[in-house]
């Protein structure tokens, strides 16, 4: 058998410590890696989006709505969560859908995270699962496997969901904004209507399954997702219940993994009965800290793992 050269060697040996190290959270993924990496855990490789900041050339940038809901993916044969889980939606929802992989968001309306959620987890039909889901939406923001850049792929996706004709199954506008001032009004305008922020579409960028600036989401406030590694006890009118959730940012690179406590933001249901060890949690904040630990953190929600 051949033995590989040296440099083959050298290579293989290099990528396995960078899977080894970031499977720790010492380090962060290589892209290529990541996107492998993503696909062998079978989670479908999806492109994720990175924070807006003032600066970014809008112009470049395509906008729609941030559509709070749970991700969907259409892989043409079933629909999957960002996890890799089975959505097991009515057979009407994706009756006639076409073999062309979407990327979009399963959503019950603005405000309704909470019931797009529970529909979305229900894993037995029912007449009651029937009714949940006809109140869903299926808003498609892009295609996949759609060679081109996203300012070419956007006519195809209108044409395919129109092809659809199912009213559940929404193709998502895009539009442009002339400046940041611009940008701040739209979000003002949509966050008022119940929204949760916006999304920017670089015009040029190719479908990656990896986060960076090619995809931004905009908000009023900045958010986050960390994961709980212990509970810590109540003083006070806490006495006898969680007081606080000691929980560990992920890692990023050349940057070790941080932990803080988040108290701020439970529900005295959650306090009774705190997220399990191990579980993602969602938080918002107001920047960080000379350390990098997030300011004014507050707990939101819990993020179904996989879901959202």
């Amino acid at each position: 058998m051949k033995q590989p050269s040296n440099r083959l060697s050298a290579l293989l040996r290099a990528s396995l410590l960078s899977v080894l190290l970031a499977s720790a959270g010492l380090v962060a993924l290589p892209a290529a890696l990541a996107q492998e990496t993503s696909a062998a855990k079978g989670r479908p490789a999806l492109m994720l989006a990175n924070v807006y900041r003032p600066g970014v050339v809008l112009k470049d940038y395509w906008v729609s709505e941030k559509y709070d809901g749970v991700r969907g993916f259409w892989d043409g044969e079933k629909l999957l969560t960002r996890g890799g889980e089975r959505v097991m939606a009515p057979a009407w929802f994706t009756a006639g859908w076409p073999k062309t992989p979407m990327d979009g968001e399963l959503w019950a309306g603005r405000g309704q995270f909470s019931k797009a959620v529970s529909t979305v987890r229900q894993q037995t039909p029912s007449a009651t699962t029937d009714a949940d889901w006809r109140g869903m939406r299926f808003m498609v923001f892009d295609l996949p496997a759609q060679p081109g850049s996203f300012t070419e792929r956007i006519p195809p996706l209108n044409a395919l969901v129109a092809q659809i004709k199912q009213p559940w199954v929404v193709a998502v506008a895009q539009y442009r904004v002339a400046d940041h001032a611009a940008l701040q009004a739209q979000l003002k305008k949509t966050v008022k209507l119940g929204g949760e922020g916006l999304m920017l579409h670089r015009g040029d960028s190719l479908y990656k399954g990896l986060r960076n600036d090619d995809l931004l989401k905009v908000k009023t406030h900045e958010d986050a997702e960390a994961r709980v590694i212990a509970h810590i006890p109540g003083k006070g009118k806490n006495a006898g219940r969680l007081g606080a959730l000691l929980v560990e940012m992920p890692a990023e690179a050349g940057k070790p993994a941080l932990r803080f406590k988040l108290g701020t933001g439970l529900s005295d249901a959650q306090r009774n009965n705190p997220p399990p060890i191990g579980t993602l949690v969602t938080y918002r904040y107001r920047g960080l800290n000379d350390s990098g630990i997030p300011r004014f953190a507050s707990f939101m929600r819990v993020r179904e793992d996989g879901l959202n």
